[in-house]
């Protein structure tokens, strides 16, 4: 017998069916992306500055009112494509210092702040409080923000905080379809890691153009590699190595929890490209997500899991033997020896020294738009950028902002912590692993914001989701 798949539209309050309306979806996005290509190729390369961040929130817009499931995995693909087509755009019509384009990828997921008004009177009855603190830290944040700094960095500010909030809250919402988005999260990580990775092995082995001119143009040389070939740390189509270490970090352990002919292809290129971004924080969260997943599914799926994990190392490990890959990932992993004697751990070390006291005697914070210190020597105040997501909250934030966003993180944290549905969901324990090794990369990494930021509060939020779902199955057998 034919059954056709029912899904709900929480914001609409209304079902329907995916397959009904995917011709009519698909059709929106191939005339974007149709769009997009005849500009580039066209002659219209610098109207895309403006023309790509409006058409993707007016596909945004009628994906989540038609298709929300492929309005899931459009928005997760405009994070993941946008820094490239800027670069593409800046190689051909000149350096854009505005960055105007990398506004489309905020503008898509602040679509959702329309599913976070409509049920915040009910959140917190719905189990949505932990947003609600988060959202309530940040909204503290922006209003000291315009206080204290000029309005376009605050609006800036708010976008890179906000925006993962809302977008977790909306799938957290949508519960009652989540093995669906499940499926669709799997499938869209399963693709992101095969090309991103393949991508990011070219960029490694050719320096394409378009890479090395905003290589140069950025002056990223001490944190993203020398424009060269073989010279640069990968970060393929994001736009810097950490975000994509990352984003490539949490689809090799989502790898675990998905199947299909895709997986060692993808594991290859993936884990190899993972390794030349040389992103140690993101190796220390793969590691550690690695043990949160195989102490929390039962002993039948440990095994294929630790079979798997065999099977990929015998695929990578003869990649990484090659000249100069070898060279590489060997003096990035012998680095792990020598800490006290590192850069970067010296960098961040200073940085915790000088502004720890600082940070946290900071009652009312500074606001979004600017991260500030004092000068030791001239005890002037500063602008800075605190390479810490701790550090950052305090400084921001602020005690009377800090409160209610870690605390609604503590919350979720305590909550995805004593679920048990990881022991036969194994996507409920690796998106709980990404959620948790997230997190604990703040010490270390702003990876509250922007598309990293998505992938924690994100994946904290589907294992939340996935909790609500099965309790209402058991509630209804």
């Amino acid at each position: 017998m034919f059954y056709k798949q029912i899904l709900f539209n929480s914001f609409l309050q209304s079902t329907y069916s995916p397959k009904d309306r995917a011709a009519q979806a698909w059709i929106v996005i191939v005339g974007f992306i149709l769009l997009t290509v005849t500009c580039y190729f066209g002659g219209g390369a610098s109207l895309l500055r403006l023309i790509f961040p409006a058409t993707s929130l007016l596909v945004g817009v009628f994906l989540y009112l038609r298709h929300p499931i492929l309005y899931i995995g459009f928005t997760w693909w405009i994070w993941f494509l946008t820094p490239l087509l800027a670069r593409l755009v800046d190689y051909r019509i000149g350096w854009d210092p505005t960055r105007q384009i990398l506004l489309a990828p905020y503008l898509v997921v602040f679509i959702t702040i329309a599913s976070f008004m409509k049920h915040l009177p009910s959140a917190v009855n719905k189990g949505g409080l932990p947003f609600v603190l988060a959202a309530i830290g940040v909204v503290y944040g922006c209003f000291v923000g315009l206080i204290f700094n000029q309005p376009i960095p605050v609006i800036r500010g708010f976008l890179d905080w906000m925006s993962p909030i809302i977008f977790a809250f909306h799938l957290f919402m949508n519960w009652r379809d989540y093995p669906s988005y499940r499926q669709h999260f799997q499938r869209v990580f399963i693709w992101s890691v095969l090309i991103l990775g393949a991508y990011g092995i070219c960029q490694f082995v050719i320096a394409p153009e378009w890479d090395k001119y905003w290589l140069i143009e950025s002056k990223m040389f001490t944190s993203a590699g020398d424009p060269v070939p073989f010279g640069i740390r990968v970060w393929s189509t994001l736009h810097s190595p950490g975000p994509f270490g990352t984003v490539m970090q949490t689809g090799l352990l989502l790898l675990f929890s998905s199947s299909g002919p895709l997986i060692f292809p993808a594991s290859a290129v993936g884990y190899l490209s993972f390794l030349l971004s040389q992103v140690r924080t993101s190796w220390g969260g793969w590691l550690l997500g690695i043990i949160l997943i195989l102490t929390s599914v039962k002993a039948q799926i440990q095994m294929r899991l630790i079979m798997i994990i065999l099977v990929m190392t015998m695929c990578v490990i003869p990649l990484t033997t090659i000249e100069p890959i070898s060279e590489v990932v060997t003096t990035r992993l012998e680095s792990f020896s020598n800490l006290e004697e590192d850069g970067s751990f010296k960098d961040r070390s200073k940085t915790y020294n000088r502004n720890l006291n600082l940070a946290l005697s900071t009652g009312l914070g500074n606001g979004l738009g600017n991260i500030w210190k004092v000068n030791e020597e001239t005890g002037q105040i500063e602008v800075v950028v605190i390479d810490s997501g701790i550090l950052d909250i305090f400084f921001t934030l602020g005690w009377f902002g800090a409160i209610p966003y870690v605390g609604g993180l503590i919350l979720m944290l305590i909550s995805v912590s004593s679920y048990t549905e990881g022991k036969f969901d194994s996507f409920v324990s690796a998106a709980r692993a990404i959620g948790i090794s997230s997190c604990a990369q703040l010490i270390i990494y702003s990876g509250m914001l922007s598309v990293s930021g998505m992938i924690m509060w994100g994946f904290l939020a589907m294992a939340m989701a996935a909790h609500k779902y099965y309790r209402h199955q058991g509630m209804r057998m």
